[in-house]
Protein backbone atom coordinates (compact mmCIF):
# COMPACT_ATOMS: atom_id res chain seq x y z
CA UNK A 1 0.00 0.00 0.00
CA UNK A 2 1.68 3.04 -1.08
CA UNK A 3 -0.67 5.96 -0.34
CA UNK A 4 -2.94 6.75 2.59
CA UNK A 5 -6.25 9.45 2.03
CA UNK A 6 -7.73 10.71 4.78
CA UNK A 7 -11.20 11.56 4.95
CA UNK A 8 -11.70 15.09 3.38
CA UNK A 9 -10.26 13.54 0.18
CA UNK A 10 -12.95 10.93 0.74
CA UNK A 11 -15.66 13.81 0.98
CA UNK A 12 -14.26 15.67 -1.89
CA UNK A 13 -14.77 12.96 -4.13
CA UNK A 14 -18.62 12.66 -3.43
CA UNK A 15 -19.92 16.34 -2.24
CA UNK A 16 -18.56 18.90 -4.73
CA UNK A 17 -16.27 21.60 -3.22
CA UNK A 18 -13.48 23.46 -3.76
CA UNK A 19 -10.68 20.29 -3.97
CA UNK A 20 -13.29 17.76 -6.03
CA UNK A 21 -11.05 18.70 -8.95
CA UNK A 22 -8.39 17.26 -6.99
CA UNK A 23 -9.31 14.96 -6.04
CA UNK A 24 -10.78 13.29 -9.22
CA UNK A 25 -7.39 14.17 -10.87
CA UNK A 26 -5.14 12.29 -7.89
CA UNK A 27 -7.47 8.84 -9.01
CA UNK A 28 -6.39 9.33 -12.42
CA UNK A 29 -2.70 7.05 -11.49
CA UNK A 30 -5.13 4.29 -10.44
CA UNK A 31 -4.07 4.40 -7.28
CA UNK A 32 -7.14 3.25 -4.70
CA UNK A 33 -6.52 4.89 -1.26
CA UNK A 34 -7.62 2.10 1.55
CA UNK A 35 -10.99 2.75 3.66
CA UNK A 36 -11.38 1.92 7.63
CA UNK A 37 -14.23 2.30 9.68
CA UNK A 38 -12.57 5.60 10.91
CA UNK A 39 -13.11 6.76 7.03
CA UNK A 40 -16.25 5.52 6.87
CA UNK A 41 -17.55 7.10 10.55
CA UNK A 42 -16.20 10.62 9.76
CA UNK A 43 -18.14 10.61 6.00
CA UNK A 44 -20.71 9.85 7.81
CA UNK A 45 -20.51 12.81 10.08
CA UNK A 46 -19.41 14.83 7.55
CA UNK A 47 -22.73 14.16 4.96
CA UNK A 48 -24.50 15.12 8.41
CA UNK A 49 -22.95 18.24 8.89
CA UNK A 50 -24.03 19.45 5.74
CA UNK A 51 -27.00 19.17 5.87
CA UNK A 52 -26.84 20.56 9.49
CA UNK A 53 -25.59 23.70 8.16
CA UNK A 54 -28.63 23.33 5.07
CA UNK A 55 -25.66 22.87 2.52
CA UNK A 56 -27.68 19.95 1.54
CA UNK A 57 -30.97 18.37 1.65
CA UNK A 58 -31.29 15.18 3.30
CA UNK A 59 -32.66 13.22 -0.12
CA UNK A 60 -29.31 14.94 -1.32
CA UNK A 61 -27.41 13.16 1.46
CA UNK A 62 -29.16 9.87 1.05
CA UNK A 63 -28.50 9.40 -2.07
CA UNK A 64 -24.11 10.04 -0.94
CA UNK A 65 -24.69 7.69 1.33
CA UNK A 66 -26.30 4.75 -1.01
CA UNK A 67 -23.40 6.24 -3.72
CA UNK A 68 -20.88 5.71 -1.22
CA UNK A 69 -21.88 2.27 0.23
CA UNK A 70 -22.38 0.96 -3.40
CA UNK A 71 -18.58 2.31 -4.34
CA UNK A 72 -18.31 -0.06 -0.65
CA UNK A 73 -19.88 -2.88 -1.91
CA UNK A 74 -18.49 -3.33 -5.45
CA UNK A 75 -14.92 -2.22 -3.50
CA UNK A 76 -13.88 0.79 -5.42
CA UNK A 77 -12.56 1.14 -2.25
CA UNK A 78 -10.31 -1.99 -0.41
CA UNK A 79 -11.74 -1.67 3.16
CA UNK A 80 -8.97 -3.04 5.73
CA UNK A 81 -9.44 -2.56 9.95
CA UNK A 82 -7.49 0.23 11.71
CA UNK A 83 -4.00 -0.85 12.28
CA UNK A 84 -3.78 -2.63 15.80
CA UNK A 85 -1.32 0.16 17.23
CA UNK A 86 -3.12 3.41 15.58
CA UNK A 87 -4.15 4.49 18.70
CA UNK A 88 -0.76 4.16 21.07
CA UNK A 89 1.03 5.75 17.71
CA UNK A 90 -1.81 8.32 17.28
CA UNK A 91 -1.20 9.09 21.67
CA UNK A 92 2.64 9.49 20.66
CA UNK A 93 1.96 12.03 17.97
CA UNK A 94 -0.01 13.67 19.81
CA UNK A 95 2.34 14.25 22.88
CA UNK A 96 5.10 14.93 20.06
CA UNK A 97 3.42 17.77 17.79
CA UNK A 98 -0.23 18.57 19.33
CA UNK A 99 1.44 21.65 21.20
CA UNK A 100 3.59 22.65 18.32
CA UNK A 101 0.52 21.71 15.45
CA UNK A 102 -2.17 22.40 17.28
CA UNK A 103 -3.41 18.80 15.91
CA UNK A 104 -6.79 17.00 17.31
CA UNK A 105 -7.29 13.40 18.02
CA UNK A 106 -8.80 12.49 14.66
CA UNK A 107 -5.76 14.14 12.68
CA UNK A 108 -2.82 12.06 14.76
CA UNK A 109 -5.04 9.16 13.93
CA UNK A 110 -5.33 9.49 10.93
CA UNK A 111 -1.84 10.31 10.36
CA UNK A 112 -1.44 7.64 12.97
CA UNK A 113 -2.99 4.55 10.84
CA UNK A 114 -0.99 5.74 7.61
CA UNK A 115 2.34 5.55 9.58
CA UNK A 116 1.22 2.07 10.95
CA UNK A 117 0.04 0.80 7.42
CA UNK A 118 3.40 1.73 5.83
CA UNK A 119 2.56 4.18 3.46
CA UNK A 120 4.73 6.54 1.70
CA UNK A 121 2.27 9.10 0.80
CA UNK A 122 -0.64 11.26 2.44
CA UNK A 123 -3.50 12.42 0.76
CA UNK A 124 -5.57 15.22 2.23
CA UNK A 125 -7.21 18.49 2.43
CA UNK A 126 -6.49 19.60 5.56
CA UNK A 127 -4.31 22.18 6.50
CA UNK A 128 -3.41 20.25 10.27
CA UNK A 129 -3.36 17.06 8.79
CA UNK A 130 -0.86 18.08 6.13
CA UNK A 131 1.72 19.56 8.47
CA UNK A 132 1.49 16.79 10.70
CA UNK A 133 2.07 14.28 7.92
CA UNK A 134 4.88 16.03 7.04
CA UNK A 135 6.17 16.67 10.48
CA UNK A 136 5.95 12.41 11.15
CA UNK A 137 7.73 12.12 7.38
CA UNK A 138 5.53 11.16 5.16
CA UNK A 139 5.37 12.69 1.45
CA UNK A 140 2.22 14.82 1.24
CA UNK A 141 -0.59 15.55 -1.33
Amino acid sequence: MTIYADTSFFVSLYVKDAHSITADQMLHGGERPPLTPLHTAEWTHAIAQHVFRRQMTMAEAERLHRDFDEDCATRIWQTISLPETALEVCADLGRRYGSKLGVRTLDSLHVACALELNTKRFWTFDDRRRKLAKAAGLDIR
